[in-house]
């Protein structure tokens, strides 16, 4: 498998935690966004979408995270991601996609992109705006999570739900996000951060950030 990602995405260290946690081996190919590489005609011509990451996988160059992940859970049914018990995976989906499909979309790079190259927004504007729309979806994932009782995860291993909401919570800290009143949400982030599937998939190891080049 050979994973075409960049360090700091929020999918792509989706897709690299879910690797790690299911134990499988892939090669990293980094793919710079800042320099728009992933907009470039080599890889547009394997990944319509222009968006990482994308996995070379059972012969497929296959795209878009949230269906990369469910398919290596379906592919590769050792150390599932999603529990046993039906009800269990509808909650760990209901909790995984209020992140993917509420936050992803107005806080990725090309949005931010947007609103200072074409609406003249300072970082400032910017942060305001991130933060606006963490807020709108974290203040509701932490009820749920209370209401749950959940402990250092959703289940009794991280799974589905921790492969997204790790990357979105890193993301979070990067614009000064307050989870002083979210303590489901920072218990559950720091037992994940202390397992040694999480710090080989955090952007912090990954070969293409600059702080490791």
């Amino acid at each position: 498998m050979r994973l075409h990602g960049y360090y700091r995405s929020s999918t792509s260290y989706r897709l690299r935690i879910a690797l790690e946690l299911k134990g499988l081996e892939y090669e990293y190919v980094p793919v710079n966004l800042l320099k728009s590489e992933q907009k470039g005609e080599a890889f547009t011509s394997r990944n319509p979408f222009g968006s990482v990451p994308l996995l070379e996988a059972g012969g497929m160059d296959r795209v878009q995270s949230m269906a990369q992940i469910e398919w290596l859970d379906e592919a590769y049914p050792e150390n599932p991601l999603l529990p046993k018990d039906i009800d269990d995976r509808y909650v760990a989906r209901e909790l995984a996609y209020a992140i993917a499909t509420e936050l992803h979309a107005p806080l990725n790079l090309p949005v931010l992109k947007y609103l200072a190259n074409e609406y003249g927004k300072s970082q400032d504007e910017i942060g305001v705006w991130y933060r606006h729309w963490l807020a709108r979806t974290l203040e509701p994932l932490e009820a749920r999570l209370a209401q749950l009782g959940t402990g250092d995860f959703l289940f009794d291993k991280p799974g589905f739900f921790e492969v997204c909401l790790l990357p979105q919570v890193y993301n979070a800290r990067r614009f000064d996000f307050d989870f002083s009143d979210k303590p489901h949400i920072e218990r559950i982030e720091a037992a994940c951060l202390a397992l040694p599937e999480f710090q080989r998939a955090h952007p912090n190891a990954q070969p293409d950030n600059p702080e490791n080049q």
